[in-house]
């Protein structure tokens, strides 16, 4: 299980779940260049999990400046077959309060400076053009054990909602945020897309979970939202974060996934539209 951390869990997790080796992000090169972050290896109940920290150690790349392709791959060639994200976003909605855990299970894309498609002809390994199709966007039964997990724990956390993913690194003006509640989002942020595609495409098997840190800047009675004010939320909310996650891997191993998997694979070489030689 490979697993992405966000703003203000990245710099942790790999000594919360005493990882014992490393290896360099210069080591995971890979097609698509250099992973945001080292890959730190541990194991959970006998599930063997690897940690990469989203913005690099000490969060030095900006939503744009990712390299959600490397990531992913990375994750991949280490041998994931899941991949569980954390998220730091904005409320949209009245029913989602600071602090609110959210299973989301689709997205709208407002990015413009991302790579998009591993099917781009920079690997040999995604050769052709792929019309993945993105519904259901996350996947849905790992999806399930998130909320599983989170109920066994007695956290509150909401099942489903659409997160809108912007390009940033600046925030919504007012005008944006409410246009974005008119489309029907209920979460913002800034690093979904094109993570849950690209991961789509790479054949694992994707859930997030999502906190409610603010609620943009659509709410006349509340502050505007500031980073400052994200990081402090989401940091009195991390070890929710951090035992869900610890306790979805758990339940991950627990099933059998060998369908799921195949039946993933299947989807990306059908929709791949270029002849085969």
């Amino acid at each position: 299980v490979g697993l992405i951390c966000g703003s203000g869990l990245g710099e942790t997790l790999h000594k919360t779940f005493n990882c014992s080796s490393i290896t360099s992000r210069e080591n995971a090169e890979n097609d698509f260049g250099y992973p945001s972050s080292d890959l730190y290896y541990g194991c959970i109940d006998g599930v063997n999990i690897v940690l990469l920290a989203r913005h690099g150690a000490g969060h030095v790349f900006s939503p744009t400046g990712v390299n959600y392709r490397a990531n992913i791959e990375a994750l991949r060639l280490a041998g994931c077959t899941h991949i569980l994200a954390s998220t730091a976003c904005g409320s949209l909605t009245e029913s989602i309060s600071r602090g609110q855990l959210v299973v989301p299970d689709s997205f709208i894309d407002k990015t413009n400076s991302r790579k998009g498609t591993f099917y781009d002809g920079t690997s040999a390994k995604y050769s052709g053009v792929c019309h993945m199709p993105m519904e259901p966007a996350f996947d849905p039964r790992t999806s399930e054990i998130l909320l599983q997990a989170a109920k066994k724990l007695g956290y509150n956390i909401k099942k489903g909602g659409t997160v809108v993913t912007i390009e940033g690194p600046r925030f919504s003006s007012k005008a944006e945020s409410n246009a974005l509640r008119l489309w029907g989002g209920h979460l913002v942020n800034m690093t979904i897309c094109p993570e849950v595609f690209l991961a789509k495409e790479a054949g694992l098997l994707y859930a997030a979970v999502a906190m409610a840190t603010d609620y943009d800047c659509w709410k006349e009675s509340e502050d505007n939202v500031h980073a400052a004010d994200v990081l402090v939320v989401f940091r009195q909310n991390v070890d929710k974060i951090t035992n869900v996650l610890l306790e979805a891997v758990k339940i991950i191993g627990c099933g059998d996934w060998e369908q799921d998997i195949l039946k993933l694979n299947d989807l990306i070489e059908s929709s791949n539209v270029t002849a085969k030689k």
